[in-house]
């Protein structure tokens, strides 16, 4: 079997998928998709950028590397793997911050590694920004103040996982959130464990293999003034998790007295 045979294998028996799971995302049959796993035949070239979309991996590293003797956690750091990484110029050959839409947030997931779509993309010039691949990504809620609704956090490109430095934050681009800007706190076997400022949100973990793209915040945009009282909701916020959680100790209590009566 060639090395594409196997890294499609691999990369789908990670996600716990069937052969008929993959073969419907493609549009293709079950037994045609088998005769790829088994290395049988061999995709055209059309169906090949079809399965590397779809696993978030470029076909550099389906067609040269052993999936399997790698770290998922290494891969966004390899060489060969930057080819997922596509970026614009402008007409004298400089790197240009591209500007993800407010309201097409979520296709960026589809077309972060196609250059046509990043092409389409607007796009922004802010010189104080130099040495690094920048681009620029809407934040959403409330999770991340003085971040709201309308303003945008200017990312640096960040290579690999080993990179993140704790304490420090990061737009993560994941298979299941989508574009989510969070502080890092910390690194585990199988994830990386993020925070929210806002302490309304609990912190939670995001494992390695659903790490899309990282970017460490840069800069901000602000297309409205962010007035201190803004802080206000997340004061209110953070009373009512205090007082849920009074009440769940308060009933403990009771729910312990209760069993000693009895």
């Amino acid at each position: 079997m060639s090395i594409f045979s196997n890294n499609i294998r691999f990369l789908r028996a990670r996600r716990k998928l069937s052969q008929q799971n993959v073969a419907d995302e493609l549009v293709i049959s079950r037994v045609r998709y088998s005769k790829y796993e088994n290395g049988i035949s061999e995709p055209p070239i059309e169906l090949l950028v079809k399965i590397a979309k779809y696993f978030h991996v470029s076909i550099d590293l389906m067609l040269s590397v052993d999936l399997e003797k790698h770290p998922m956690d290494e891969m966004l750091k390899l060489p060969d793997n930057r080819i997922v990484l596509p970026v614009a110029v402008d007409t004298h050959g400089n790197d240009t911050i591209e500007i993800i839409p407010q309201k097409a947030s979520m296709g960026y997931l589809e077309g972060y590694s196609d250059i046509d779509y990043i092409e389409s993309l607007q796009r922004i010039a802010l010189p104080f920004l130099t040495n690094g691949k920048y681009r620029a990504f809407p934040a959403d809620g409330d999770s991340m103040p003085p971040f709201r609704n309308g303003s945008y956090i200017v990312g640096k490109y960040v290579e690999g996982i080993n990179e993140l430095k704790q304490g420090k934050t990061y737009v993560f681009v994941t298979l299941n959130d989508g574009i989510t800007y969070k502080r890092f706190k910390e690194r585990k076997e199988n994830a990386i464990s993020v925070s929210a400022d806002n302490s309304f949100y609990e912190p939670y973990d995001i494992p390695f293999e659903e790490v899309v793209e990282i970017w460490q915040y840069a800069s901000g945009i602000f297309p409205e003034d962010f007035e201190p009282g803004d802080y206000e909701s997340y004061n209110f916020k953070e009373m009512f998790r205090e007082l849920r959680q009074d009440i769940r100790d308060l009933d403990k209590k009771v729910s312990g007295r209760r069993r000693k009566q009895s």
